[in-house]
C-alpha cells in the first residue's frame, strides 16, 4: 500500500480529499510535519482560496521548503486546484500579484470569459505515471475536473507534467489546468 501525506497549510478540502485517496485504497496521513510529507510516497497539496493567502499559508508551515525538497529528490507531487496554481512563478488576484513557487514558468491570471466561474466536467489527459493516476482516477470516467474556475494558467516552458484539459477551446480558448504532478 503506498503512503500518500494530504499537506494541511490551512486551505483546501482536506477532509473530502483524505476520503477520496483512502477510497482509493492508499494509506492517508493528514499533516504539516515536515519529515512525514517528505518520506510519504506521495504528496498531495490541495487548495482552496485566494492565491496569495494560499501562497502565505503553505510558506508559514514550510509547505514550499517540503514541495522543493521533495521534487529535488524525485519524489512525486501533486498540487490541486489552488495547489497546482501555486506551482506557477506567479499568480494575479483580486489585482494583487504574489510570487508562487516558480516550478512551472509562468502567470495564473484571471479567465477571461464570458461567464465566469467556469463550471463544469471537463475532460482531461492524464499522467501515465502510477501514483497520479491512482489518485486521479474517475472510475472511467474521461471527467477530471468538476470544480469551479476563475482563472486561466498562462505557462511560459514546459519542464513540468501539467495536466490540462483538452481541447483548450473548452476553455475559451486560454488553458485551465486541474493538477500539477511532478518529481515523477
Amino acid at each position: 500500500m503506498k503512503t500518500v501525506v494530504v499537506f494541511d497549510y490551512g486551505f483546501g478540502n482536506v477532509r473530502s480529499m483524505v476520503r477520496a485517496l483512502a477510497d482509493q485504497g492508499l494509506d492517508v496521513t493528514l499533516t504539516s510535519d515536515y519529515r512525514q510529507a517528505l518520506e510519504a510516497d506521495g504528496l498531495v497539496v490541495p487548495g482552496v482560496g485566494a492565491y496569495g493567502a494560499c501562497m502565505e499559508g503553505l510558506r508559514k508551515v514550510s509547505g514550499d521548503r517540503v514541495i522543493y525538497d521533495r521534487l529535488r529528490a524525485d519524489r512525486p507531487v501533486l498540487g490541486v486546484c489552488v495547489g497546482e496554481q501555486i506551482m506557477f512563478t506567479q499568480g494575479e488576484e483580486h489585482g494583487v500579484d504574489t510570487e508562487g513557487l516558480g516550478l512551472i514558468g509562468g502567470a495564473v491570471t484571471r479567465l477571461d470569459a464570458d461567464v465566469v466561474p467556469h463550471m463544469a466536467g471537463t475532460p482531461c489527459r492524464r499522467p501515465k505515471d502510477r501514483f497520479c493516476s491512482t489518485v486521479l482516477r474517475t472510475n472511467g470516467s474521461t471527467s477530471c475536473t468538476r470544480t469551479p474556475h476563475a482563472t486561466s494558467r498562462r505557462p511560459t516552458r514546459a519542464n513540468t507534467r501539467s495536466i490540462s484539459p483538452t481541447p483548450p477551446s473548452a476553455w475559451h480558448g486560454a488553458p485551465t489546468g486541474a493538477a500539477f504532478c511532478g518529481g515523477i
